[in-house]
């Protein structure tokens, strides 16, 4: 039996969270984001989420700064970047589209930005409804809170409101009484 230190386990990226347990899950961009980012510390994130089964990590980043770490250390990866609602409902469908062939058949995707902000939390509540587990965009947005812990703000309401459904007209009557 071959004894491995508790550095070759890893750490758990910040704000990691799952969204569908053991399928699909968030965190920020191993290393850390800004200034704050350190070398060392993507590497034991990166080597965490090899080592905890994750088959994929998609990078909603538009920058490809240090996705090449990814490749060092054995950990396949995926990169479409989206920066907001700005960027459209076919972008995100694809995200959408992206999460489901990668999370699915017992796979593992952990999904990622900068820091776990309104834009992915705004991202995981859109598949939600995308996907069909959830039924309708109020409670997109309220499994995405309380999932991540966060309320979601206007920029995460608007990337959840590109495949939330028209809400019906009520109290429209048809007749004249």
């Amino acid at each position: 039996m071959v004894m491995r230190g508790k550095w070759a386990q890893g750490i758990v990226p910040r704000g990691f969270t799952w969204i569908v347990k053991g399928r699909i899950a968030v965190s920020e961009r191993p290393g850390g984001c800004g200034e704050g980012h350190r070398r060392v510390r993507r590497q034991e994130e990166i080597i965490w989420i090899r080592e905890n089964g994750f088959q994929t990590v998609l990078s909603l980043l538009a920058s490809d700064h240090n996705l090449h770490n990814y490749d060092d250390l054995d950990q396949d990866w995926l990169q479409l970047p989206f920066g907001g609602a700005d960027d459209g409902v076919e972008r995100l469908e694809e995200i959408c589209r992206a999460i489901d062939e990668h999370g699915a058949e017992g796979r593992c995707l952990l999904v990622h930005r900068e820091e776990l902000n309104d834009v992915v939390c705004g991202v995981m509540g859109a598949w939600l409804l995308w996907s069909g587990l959830v039924p309708a965009g109020p409670q997109a947005i309220s499994f995405a809170e309380r999932l991540t812990g966060r309320p979601l703000g206007t920029a995460g309401r608007e990337i959840v409101g590109l495949v939330a459904p028209a809400d019906p007209p009520t109290g429209a009557s048809g007749g004249t009484g």
